[in-house]
């Protein structure tokens, strides 16, 4: 559920003295030269003593908009997300299987159009992929849309009920239709209830290198299927080199702000938590770069029984959640320099 930033941030018991915060947000004021609301989504509390380290609202969209650092074509396959499950199959890059695909009530398998008009012929289509894929479970996202905006899951087994909640918007939007990604056991271990993604932050530099700038993991709650941040979930910074989880979570303001040391479900402890097929995460990020050079990309790779899956890439990855759970990007090797290139 979403809370107000202000009531979250007064409740705190965790930040600063009022005129630390003063004087911090005044040296902010002119350094950044603007008034930093993005110090009361975190920078406020008592253990941030680098709040200096961390990017403005100004850098981040300076950044995030920089039209050299996308091009055109490469958009038009990251963010749809048809197109992008097309070329990833052909280029080898693991993706969770595309079984099915609607545009409104057009919708497609095996190229075959079948004209669907309401619930009973949703059913119809779907009872068929289903006998036919011998697919069990199949995850709905639309082709356009980000942070887990109208995903769905649909069983064979509650199908009526799941299609009757969705109807609506399946029939008037386009979406993919995907396998399920079966998670890896080990991160099952921390949270079962739905494919927890890590988010790889790449860049391409001037001199044309591939850069892995940061990472971080994201974990769903309760019982939601998705684990975005703006969901509810929250997420773990990683070590790039080790290949583990850092000791603390962060959750929005808008769900509450919380931090955690443990999973608020299993209690499992994240610190020094080791990722299962890590290195090979890097690896594809890397080799997934190669294909499609955007040179601002964030991706989003689950991690499977039989090793990492690319779910999807960002042109406009979230910088401030990076920011945070590296603990600074100002203090990046690589981020003083990007930010020379977009002043």
């Amino acid at each position: 559920m979403k809370q107000n930033r202000l009531a979250v941030f007064l409740k705190d018991k965790n930040k600063k003295p009022p005129l630390k915060i003063i004087k911090e947000c005044t040296v902010l004021l002119f350094q950044k030269r603007e008034i930093p609301f993005y110090y009361f989504k975190y920078l406020y509390r008592k253990n941030v003593v680098n709040y200096q380290d961390y990017i403005g609202t100004k850098e981040a969209n300076r950044i995030k908009y920089r039209d050299t650092f996308h091009k055109e074509e490469y958009l038009t396959i990251i963010s749809n997300k048809l197109n992008f499950s097309l070329f990833c199959k052909q280029n080898d890059l693991p993706v969770p299987g595309l079984v099915s695909h609607n545009f409104e009530s057009h919708f497609f398998y095996k190229k075959q159009l079948h004209s669907v008009e309401n619930l009973k012929g949703l059913m119809e289509f779907f009872k068929m992929v289903f006998k036919d894929s011998g697919q069990s479970v199949l995850f709905l996202k639309p082709i356009s849309l980000y942070g887990g905006t109208g995903c769905y899951r649909i069983s064979k087994d509650t199908l009526e009920e799941d299609l009757s909640n969705n109807k609506e918007f399946l029939l008037k939007n386009c979406c993919i239709h995907e396998e399920v990604v079966v998670q890896h056991e080990e991160v099952n271990k921390i949270h079962p209830n739905c494919v927890n993604t890590i988010r790889v932050e790449t860049f391409i530099d001037k001199q044309n290198q591939i850069h892995i700038l940061s990472a971080f993991m994201r974990f769903g709650v309760g019982s939601g299927f998705v684990d975005n941040a703006h969901a509810g979930g929250f997420y773990v910074g990683i070590d790039l080199e080790k290949g583990t989880l850092r000791e603390v979570g962060h959750q929005y303001m808008e769900y509450g702000g919380a931090e955690y040391k443990e999973h608020p479900d299993s209690g499992f402890v994240f610190k020094g938590y080791t990722i299962p097929f890590f290195e090979e995460v890097k690896d594809l990020v890397i080799r997934a770069v190669k294909c499609l050079p955007d040179r601002y990309i964030g991706w989003d790779i689950a991690i499977s029984k039989n090793g990492p899956v690319i779910i999807e890439a960002n042109e406009y990855p979230s910088i401030f959640m990076a920011d945070i759970a590296y603990g600074g990007y100002l203090k990046h090797p690589l981020y003083r320099g990007i930010l020379e290139e977009v002043r």
